[in-house]
């Protein structure tokens, strides 16, 4: 059936547990899954483009869009404002597209809170263990030892709200949990509310029993 209502899928997990490589997969194989543009206070650098990397405000357009109801998550970080305006995301669920959100806990708590909250499906990736996250935080070789350090103390606050999110994936496999993954975008977009062009489609079946009187 077609005129689905788009999902909000939120995709949280301590950093190192597989979120990131999840997200790029289901985005480049699922054309109806795209991802939430953040906006931002922080100025553009070389090459990004707005509306793509980011939309670019000011702080005052930013505290406006924040003071309207016109932001499902935000935060401040390092004295920059980030956050996802629910315009264009409101947009894409009504269009039947599905709006892919890479937050931790704390946004998905606000947009799990906002006016679009029945839209929202939740997943928490564990990882298969503390010392697999430490490897695969230390295997990268992008960060030092005192930031892998402060991404593992930050990683048991984060995983403290696994309970918090409607699906729970343990990322020891990479292609299962992908797997489990699209299987439960599946599943939500066929339940039942988030489609409901089913409902003159049933009628149509209803008018034919009547024509067969």
């Amino acid at each position: 059936m077609t005129n689905r209502r788009g999902l909000l899928i939120i995709l949280s997990s301590p950093s190192g547990a597989g979120k990131s490589t999840l997200s790029r997969r289901v985005l480049e194989d699922d054309p109806d899954v795209i991802f939430s543009v953040s906006a931002t206070t922080r100025a553009p650098r070389k090459g990004e483009v707005d509306g793509r990397e980011y939309y670019f405000k000011s702080r005052e357009e930013f505290e406006a869009l924040v003071a309207n109801d016109g932001m499902l998550e935000h935060a401040e970080v390092f004295g920059n404002f980030y956050g996802s305006p629910s315009a264009p995301v409101e947009a894409a669920i009504e269009a039947g597209k599905d709006v892919l959100f890479d937050v931790d806990w704390q946004g998905g708590e606000q947009i799990g809170n906002s006016t679009l909250k029945d839209a929202v499906v939740s997943i928490f990736i564990l990882p298969p263990s503390i010392v697999a996250l430490e490897s695969r935080l230390m295997s990268r070789g992008q960060d030092s030892a005192d930031v892998v350090a402060s991404r593992m103390a930050q990683s048991r606050s984060e995983i403290s709200h696994w309970a918090e999110y409607d699906y729970v994936l343990v990322n020891d496999d990479l292609e299962r949990a992908e797997s489990d993954l699209r299987a439960i975008l599946t599943a939500e977009r066929l339940r039942l509310d988030r489609n409901p062009a089913l409902v003159p489609f049933v009628e149509s079946l209803n008018d034919e029993f009547e024509g067969r009187k």
